[in-house]
This record gives C-alpha cells, sequence and structure tokens, in this order.
C-alpha cells in the first residue's frame, strides 16, 4: 500500500507486488515486483523501488512489532510478462479449432463479466449445441 500511495518518485508507476519472501530469521525480504511497460521503465522503476527501500523498512518498522526490520529487496517479477508471451506463442502454434486455442482467447476477454464470455467453441468430436428456448 505504500508504494502506491506514499511514494512520490515520477519513476514508480505501474508496480505491482506479486510476491515477498522473508527469511526464517525476519531480517531480509526479497519483494517480488512486476511493471508494466518496457524494459527501460522496469529498470527505472525498479531503480526507484530500491532507492526508497530504506522509507518503506521505516513505514514497515512502525507497523510490525519485530526485533529486526527486514531489508528490503526489489526483484523485477518477469512471471507475467513470460506468462503473456507463452499465450501468443501458443496461439500462432495451435490450430484455432483446439481446444485449448478456445481457452487462450478467454485470457483476452479477462475484464469481461462471465455471462459476457463469448460460448466455448465445440471440439472436433462435438456437435453444437441448439440455444435453451
Amino acid at each position: 500500500m505504500a508504494i502506491l500511495t506514499d511514494l512520490n518518485d515520477p519513476r514508480i508507476q505501474d508496480v505491482t507486488v506479486t510476491s515477498v519472501e522473508v527469511a526464517p530469521d525476519l531480517r531480509s525480504a526479497k519483494v517480488n515486483v512486476s511493471v508494466m511497460g518496457d524494459t527501460t521503465k522496469q529498470e527505472l522503476s525498479l531503480r526507484g523501488l530500491q532507492n526508497a527501500a530504506g522509507y518503506l523498512q521505516s513505514k514497515l518498522k512502525n507497523r510490525i512489532d519485530t526485533r529486526y526490520t527486514p531489508r528490503l529487496q526489489f526483484v523485477l517479477d518477469q512471471g507475467v510478462k513470460r506468462s503473456i508471451a507463452m499465450a501468443k506463442l501458443l496461439r500462432e502454434v495451435l490450430p484455432p479449432d483446439h481446444p485449448a486455442a478456445a481457452e487462450l482467447d478467454l485470457a483476452d476477454h479477462g475484464s469481461l463479466a462471465a455471462d459476457e464470455l463469448p460460448p466455448p467453441a465445440p471440439t472436433p468430436d462435438e456437435e453444437p449445441s441448439e440455444p435453451a428456448s
């Protein structure tokens, strides 16, 4: 929450914290972040977060009651980017009538409500069903 509301660094934009891994001794924490944008924007946001780490640690210190405040290390999470690239590759390789291709098309409609999604494409061995009256 502090990343989005308290930081006024113009380099830090479109950042999502995807996960945090805290060491067993609570002395360090690896914060995985995803940044929407090109490589330059990702590197700038990551540099801005690293520069703000001390400030964020002080905010964290005020919120948790532990002997040590974890030292924050920000790492760029490429999982979302890889997932999008993999879906694109699969879309190019799979034939349009393949059942998995229909699932990939549903990912394109992620902002639609469930009742607005297009019906799944019938598999070759299925016959199209009649709409309910």
